[in-house]
């Protein structure tokens, strides 16, 4: 696993916790509108960090945080982060994964192994529209359904997520995917911001009464869907 850097104190990434934020590098999405292009595009003048920095520091932080939230890039496309992860557990850190959901069988050795006890997942788009969203000439969404799956019926803390813009994104799409993640527990719609760290061109934002007609729709399928970012 390549670790590209820490964010040593967040209050946000992981709901409930006080905890930090650890970037690994590299991503086999192309989304446009990432904000961690330099995690994506730029991997070869990266910086990095070892692991054993990061445990150091989760070390001499015992006590005082309560969680590790791993992201990316995407953190699942290194089949060794199970052994990273238990080290983190030995220290006796609640983890937090974000995720693509194009790593189902590596999401599921960590709820195995009870090595994560909160996933966010992106739903990036109707099925239709997936490959076009996140930047690929072809994608078979079977692997986000799988994680999806693996999600629901798992006991863990989870959340979906789905970031929307004008360019991408119709009322239509949100309800699409509504229907594709009925029942799900947690879902936030989260209004695209723009950003210089961008992997595509600037992308426009719906208003906020636009983003609450879109939750209004989801919430026929799933009854706690919230905005985030507006």
């Amino acid at each position: 696993m390549i670790i590209s850097g820490i964010q040593k104190l967040t209050l946000l990434d992981f709901p409930g916790k006080v905890a930090c934020t650890v970037f690994t590098l590299g991503c086999n999405f192309r989304c446009p509108f990432c904000h961690n292009a330099l995690l994506v595009t730029h991997t070869e003048s990266a910086q990095k960090v070892t692991e054993e920095e990061i445990l150091d520091f989760l070390k001499k932080r015992t006590g005082t945080l309560e969680g590790v939230c791993i992201t990316g890039g995407e953190p699942l496309m290194y089949s060794d982060i199970p052994v990273f992860l238990r080290k983190v557990r030995e220290l006796g850190y609640k983890i937090k994964v974000d995720t693509n959901g194009s790593y189902p069988d590596v999401l599921k050795n960590l709820i195995d192994f009870k090595l994560v006890d909160y996933v966010a997942m992106d739903i990036k788009n109707s099925k239709e529209k997936y490959a076009e969203t996140v930047g690929l000439t072809s994608f078979d969404t079977a692997c986000v359904d799988k994680s999806a799956e693996l999600l629901k019926k798992s006991g863990i803390d989870f959340e979906f997520r789905t970031t929307v813009s004008k360019e991408y994104h119709t009322a239509g799409d949100i309800e699409k995917i509504g229907e594709w993640i009925k029942g799900a527990p947690k879902y936030f719609l989260q209004q695209y911001v723009a950003s210089d760290d961008l992997i595509g061109e600037a992308l426009t934002p719906f208003s906020a009464e636009e983003m609450q007609e879109m939750c209004d729709i989801v919430r026929k399928y799933v009854p706690s869907a919230q905005i985030r970012g507006v």
